[in-house]
């Protein structure tokens, strides 16, 4: 059995022995912080974490995060082991598909090249010992504007990627791993109830068609009513959608998850995990901020002798980067940051700050700021490293899997 199937038999198991629901916690690994902190968070809570990392993260090409699939597993079991992590961990692709990749996007590769791009990607991440792929082929740039893609196209460029992936695995003798289908977002195609259930029908007939009946998502993605912009979690609909999924064998996972409102709905709702990650992104700058102000107020008293401008170098570099015009609304679009409202130009900064944490300049002005706070007996790694833990501590209580690991040995 794959290791993600196997830790949800486990809380099924729980769930059925105790009454207790529980959703997997995943995070989106958009730093070294991020890695770090998950480790030391799952280790407090004594729990599984699941890393779903995107192909702008990690990739051949290093991604933003300046790591190929092969130095991210490494990375992880490195920082695992600083912790004495023993526990299981998922790696997993997140939103693997064409186009989702903006470098694909950016440069219009036509649907050949943005799909035999996925599947090198995917043959990397099974060479480098991924757990989970998700499958994601919901975006189609070349298609006018506002016109959302066929599902037909979608289950069909799934079942090819996943055939792909399945007779790579096989053909090198690996262990079996799991998959992940469908997005939450529009441009998917599975906002209705009705595209939702044609997807699910496709995706079992064409599964079949290739061979592969013993092959299913454990995970299909549903719009939970979460997305970058909102906090809510609508248990009701979500409920709907796990009825649909569970005769499968599949749960709804939760993307978009960051600062929800209500957390604590999500085991109740049967969902099978949910993804945080822009959240955690916000959580460094501002810990980042936070050790500056001290910095500034020790300057100002003499005992600092040059300042990092940490928060000024994180802002230069994230408007160099023009990342930030990914997230523009609507009536936004087309103008400079700086012509941005003060609370927008915060938002997109924070949030943006992902893209470019590896930049020399950002690299070179945190490590000043530590330093600097070193002399003065602040350990500053520690300080950001628990800023980010307090909100994944906030996850794995509301999700209910705290000392999950003991029925997972």
């Amino acid at each position: 059995m794959a290791k993600t199937e196997n830790i949800l038999r486990v809380m099924e198991e729980r769930k059925k022995a105790t009454g207790v629901p529980m959703t997997l916690f995943a995070a989106c690994p958009n730093s070294l912080s991020v890695i770090k902190a998950s480790f030391r968070a799952a280790k407090r809570n004594n729990s599984p974490i699941y890393f779903a990392t995107t192909l702008n993260q990690v990739d051949c090409d290093g991604g933003y995060t300046g790591m190929t699939q092969a130095e991210f597993t490494k990375i992880l079991a490195r920082e695992a082991a600083a912790v004495h992590y023993t526990g299981p961990y998922v790696v997993a692709i997140d939103h693997g598909g064409p186009w989702l990749k903006d470098k694909q996007s950016i440069e219009r590769w036509d649907t050949e090249r943005a799909m035999q791009g996925v599947k090198e990607s995917y043959e990397a991440a099974i060479l480098a010992g991924y757990d989970l792929i998700h499958v994601d082929p919901t975006v189609d740039i070349f298609l006018p504007k506002g016109e959302i893609i066929d599902i037909h196209v979608v289950v069909k460029r799934t079942v090819e990627l996943i055939k792909h992936a399945e007779d790579f695995r096989k053909a090198h003798n690996l262990p079996p791993i799991s998959y992940e289908v469908g997005t939450e977002e529009v441009h998917g195609g599975l906002a209705d109830e009705k595209t939702f259930d044609t997807f699910l029908e496709g995706l079992k007939a064409g599964l079949h068609e290739v061979g592969l009946d013993d092959i299913w998502p454990c995970f299909i993605v549903g719009k939970v009513g979460t997305d970058l912009h909102t906090t809510f979690f609508d248990a009701e609909v979500a409920r709907k959608l796990t009825a649909k999924v569970r005769p499968y064998g599949s749960y709804i996972k939760g993307h978009y998850s960051d600062d929800v409102d209500n957390p604590e709905d999500y085991p109740k709702a049967g969902m099978g995990a949910a993804n945080v990650g822009p959240e955690f992104t916000m959580n460094e700058y501002e810990a980042l901020a936070e050790l500056e102000e001290e910095e500034k107020k020790q300057f100002a008293e003499g005992k600092v002798a040059q300042l990092s401008h940490m928060t000024e170098v994180l802002w230069q570099c994230v408007y160099e980067s023009n990342r930030w015009k990914k997230w523009l609304h609507g009536e936004e679009v087309g103008k400079d940051l700086k012509e941005c409202t003060p609370e927008r130009q915060l938002w997109l900064v924070m949030t943006g700050c992902r893209y470019i944490w590896q930049k020399p300049e950002a690299l070179v002005a945190r490590q000043k700021l530590y330093d600097n706070l070193q002399h003065l007996g602040i350990n500053a790694e520690e300080v950001v490293l628990m800023r980010i833990e307090r909100n994944m501590d906030k996850y794995y209580h509301a999700f209910n899997i705290v000392n999950l690991n003991d029925y997972l040995k």
